[in-house]
C-alpha cells in the first residue's frame, strides 16, 4: 500500500482547465470543470481560489481585477500629445490581484447562508472512527503518528498532519514556513474546496485539543484523508478520463480516448518542432497506424461485405444468363416419369419375392411337422430308458441327487471359467493403467528436469547446495515401491531444498520490484519536471507573442509618426520656399520668421531621427529577447534529454 501510494503522490494535481488526467474529481461543491477538449498542463496549478480583498478594506478604484500579472507597455509607443497613454499608474489601489490567496486575506463566504456539516462530529463514537481512519491513512502515507498523538493533539503536531493530507491532495500547493499557520490554515480549506471552510475560525489553531474545537479539527483531518483515499482511488483505476495512451483499446468511440492520443500527437510533434522539424512524418505514422488498428476489424468486414456482394452478383448474372425454370422443370418432369416406370418394375419384382417367401414358408411348415413326430419318437424313448432306470437298484432320492451333484458342478464350473475370465480382464486393465501412469510419471520427471535444467539447479548447484542433487529417476521395473524413484529423498532433501530456493528467488523479485517502483517514482519525477519545463515553455511563448505584437504596434506608431513627420517637413520646406520667395521681396522682417522655420524644420528633423534611433533599438531589443528565448528553450530541452538518457 505504501509503496502503491508514493507511486501516486508524483501524480499532478487538479487541472482547472478539465485536463481529466491531472487528478481526481472534486466534491459536488466545486463547480464543474471546463470541457475535456480544452488540454493544459498536465503539471499544471492547483485550483486556487480566487483573491479577494481584506474584510473592512474600502472599495478598490480600479473596476476590472484580473488574475493575471500586468503587461507593460512599451515607452517607444506612447504618444507626445498623450503622455499618460501606456504607463502604469503609481497609484497603489490600482495594483491586480495575486491568483494565489493572500497569507492576510480571507475570502467571503459564496453564499449568503452558512452550510451546516450534517456529520455527526461532536459524538464520541464517530470522533473515535474518525481518529482510526485518520490513523490508518497517516501510517499507509509513511507519516509517524501515534493514536496517543491523535488523542493529545498540539499546534505543531495539527500543523505538521495538516499540511501533510494537503500535500496528499495538492502535492504543488504553496505552504510558506515564514507565514503563521493560523493565517494559512482558511485559506488552504478554501483552495482545495473545503465545504465547511466559512465556519472554521484560525483562533481554534491555539489549542486545537480544546473541548469547542477540536471536534471541527478533527472532521477536517478526516475530510482531507476521504479525499485523498479519493484521489488515489482515481488516479490507480481505469477511469476513460486519465487519458492514458496505454489504456485506450484497440476498437473506440469514446471522445476521451481521441483526445488522448490527439494529445500523444501533439507532445510529441511539439518535441519534434523544437529538434527542428517542420515536418512530423513518423507522428503522422503513427497516428495513422494507431486508426489504422482501431479500423482494421471495420474493413475487414467491409472487405467480406464486398466479397459477399461480388458473390450475390456472380450468383445474379449467372441466374441472368441460364436457362429459364420452367425448361428445367420440365426436364426434372421427365427424370419423375422414367424413374416412376422403374419403380413399378421393382414393385413387381418385390411381389415375385413375396410369392417365394409364401411358398418357403409352407415348405417350413411340413418340415416341422416332420420334427414334431421325431420329438413323439424321442418322448417314447425317454419312457424306455426311465423303465430301464426303474430296473436298477437306483431310488428317485439317489437320481436326484445325483442330477443336482452335475447341475451343481457344471455351475460351479462355468462361473468358474466366467472368475477366470474377469481376472484376465482385470489384469489386462491393470497393466493398461500401470503402463499409462508410468509414462505420465515419465513425463513427469522429463518436466521436472527440464525445469531444473532450465532454472540453473542442475547439479553441480551453487554454494551452499553443491552437495545436493535435486535429478529424479523412474525405475518401473522395481519389486519394492519405495525404490521406483532413483535419487534423493523428496521429503527430506529435494522439498526442503526447493523450498529454500524458491525463497531466495521470492526474495530477489520483492528486491527488483522494490528497485523498479524506485526507477518508476524517479521517472514520475522526471516526467514532473518535463511537464514544468512545458508550463515555461509556453509562459515564454507568451512573452513572445506579446514583444511580437509590441515590435508591430511600435513598428505601426514608428510608420505612423513618419508619415506625419514626412507630411511636416513637405510642408515646412514648402513653406521655407514661399519664405525665401518673400523674403526676396521683403527683406529683413521675413528672414526672422525663415530663421523660425529652419529651426522648426531641424527639431523635426531631429525628432525624426530620435524615433528611428528609438525603433532601432527596440527591434534590436526584441530580437535579443527571441534569440535568448530559443537559447534557454533550446538549453533546457537538451538538459532534459540528457537527463533523461542519464536516469534511462
Amino acid at each position: 500500500m505504501s509503496e502503491n501510494f508514493r507511486r501516486s503522490t508524483m501524480q499532478p494535481t487538479n487541472d482547472p482547465h478539465g485536463n481529466a488526467r491531472s487528478g481526481l474529481p472534486m466534491p459536488s461543491t466545486v463547480k464543474k470543470a471546463a470541457p475535456p477538449s480544452m488540454r493544459m498542463s498536465l503539471a499544471g496549478p492547483a485550483v486556487r481560489g480566487q483573491y479577494l480583498p481584506p474584510p473592512g478594506a474600502g472599495p478598490s478604484t480600479n473596476p476590472r481585477q484580473s488574475i493575471y500579472r500586468s503587461q507593460n507597455v512599451n515607452p517607444l509607443l506612447q504618444s507626445t500629445s498623450k503622455p499618460n497613454y501606456g504607463r502604469t499608474p503609481l497609484n497603489s489601489s490600482t495594483r491586480r490581484g495575486s491568483i494565489w490567496p493572500s497569507s492576510t486575506s480571507v475570502a467571503a463566504p459564496s453564499g449568503s447562508q452558512t452550510l451546516k456539516d450534517p456529520r455527526p462530529i461532536r459524538e464520541r463514537p464517530y470522533q473515535s472512527k474518525m481518529r482510526q481512519e485518520i490513523l490508518a491513512w497517516l501510517q499507509n502515507t509513511e507519516y509517524e503518528v501515534s493514536m496517543q498523538t491523535l488523542t493529545s493533539i498540539t499546534g505543531k503536531d495539527y500543523r505538521a498532519m495538516f499540511q501533510h493530507l494537503i500535500c496528499m491532495i495538492d502535492p504543488s500547493y504553496p505552504f510558506d514556513s515564514r507565514v503563521r499557520f493560523e493565517d494559512e490554515f482558511v485559506p488552504a480549506l478554501r483552495a482545495v474546496r473545503y465545504p465547511f471552510a466559512s465556519q472554521m475560525d484560525s483562533k481554534w489553531l491555539a489549542a486545537p485539543g480544546s473541548m469547542h474545537s477540536w471536534p471541527a479539527l478533527l472532521a477536517v483531518l478526516h475530510w482531507l484523508v476521504e479525499m485523498g483515499k479519493a484521489r488515489l482511488h482515481y488516479l490507480e483505476g481505469d477511469d476513460p478520463t486519465l487519458q492514458q495512451v496505454d489504456r485506450v483499446p484497440e476498437e473506440f468511440s469514446d471522445p476521451i480516448h481521441h483526445q488522448a492520443l490527439a494529445f500523444e500527437y501533439f507532445s510529441e510533434a511539439y518535441i519534434a518542432f523544437f529538434h527542428g522539424a517542420d515536418v512530423f512524418e513518423e507522428q503522422d505514422k503513427a497516428l495513422e497506424a494507431r486508426y489504422a488498428k482501431k479500423n482494421e476489424r471495420v474493413v475487414s468486414d467491409l472487405e467480406g461485405q464486398k466479397k459477399l456482394l461480388e458473390d450475390i452478383r456472380g450468383e445474379y448474372e449467372q441466374l441472368q444468363s441460364s436457362t429459364a425454370p420452367l425448361d428445367r422443370y420440365q426436364k426434372d418432369h421427365g427424370y419423375l416419369v422414367s424413374d416412376r416406370a422403374k419403380f413399378h418394375d421393382v414393385l413387381q419384382r418385390f411381389e415375385a419375392r413375396k410369392k417365394n417367401l409364401i411358398d418357403t414358408i409352407a415348405h417350413e411348415k411340413a418340415e416341422l411337422n416332420v420334427r414334431a413326430v421325431n420329438l413323439e419318437q424321442l418322448r417314447s424313448e425317454q419312457a424306455k430308458l426311465a423303465e430301464v432306470v426303474k430296473v436298477q437298484n437306483l431310488s428317485p432320492e439317489e437320481v436326484i441327487r445325483m442330477n443336482t451333484d452335475h447341475e451343481t458342478l457344471s455351475r460351479n464350473l462355468e462361473d468358474l471359467k466366467h472368475k477366470i475370465s474377469e481376472a484376465h480382464k482385470t489384469v489386462m486393465s491393470l497393466e493398461v493403467i500401470m503402463t499409462n501412469r508410468a509414462a505420465a510419471a515419465e513425463e513427469a520427471l522429463d518436466l521436472y528436469n527440464n525445469l531444473l535444467s532450465s532454472l540453473g539447479l542442475f547439479p553441480p548447484l551453487p554454494p551452499p547446495l553443491e552437495g545436493i542433487d535435486l535429478t529424479l529417476q523412474l525405475n518401473t521395473a522395481a519389486a519394492n515401491p519405495q525404490q521406483l524413484l532413483a535419487g534423493s529423498d523428496i521429503r527430506k532433501v529435494v522439498k526442503p531444498t526447493l523450498s529454500g530456493v524458491a525463497e531466495s528467488k521470492r526474495t530477489e523479485r520483492a528486491d527488483v520490484e522494490s528497485e523498479r517502483i524506485k526507477v518508476d517514482n524517479e521517472l514520475d519525477q522526471i516526467t514532473l519536471e518535463c511537464e514544468n519545463v512545458d508550463e515555461e515553455v509556453g509562459e515564454i511563448e507568451k512573452k513572445v507573442v506579446g514583444l511580437n505584437e509590441q515590435a508591430d504596434d511600435l513598428r505601426d506608431a514608428a510608420q505612423q509618426e513618419s508619415t506625419v513627420s514626412n507630411a511636416e517637413a513637405a510642408r515646412l520646406e514648402k513653406e521655407l520656399a514661399q519664405a525665401r520667395t518673400a523674403a526676396l521681396s521683403s527683406g529683413m522682417g521675413v528672414k526672422s520668421r525663415l530663421q523660425t522655420l529652419q529651426f522648426n524644420y531641424r527639431e523635426q528633423i531631429a525628432k525624426v531621427a530620435r524615433l528611428k534611433d528609438d525603433i532601432i533599438r527596440a527591434i534590436a531589443k526584441n530580437s535579443n529577447e527571441i534569440a535568448m528565448f530559443k537559447d534557454e528553450v533550446s538549453a533546457q530541452l537538451r538538459h532534459l534529454r540528457e537527463f533523461v538518457e542519464e536516469g534511462g
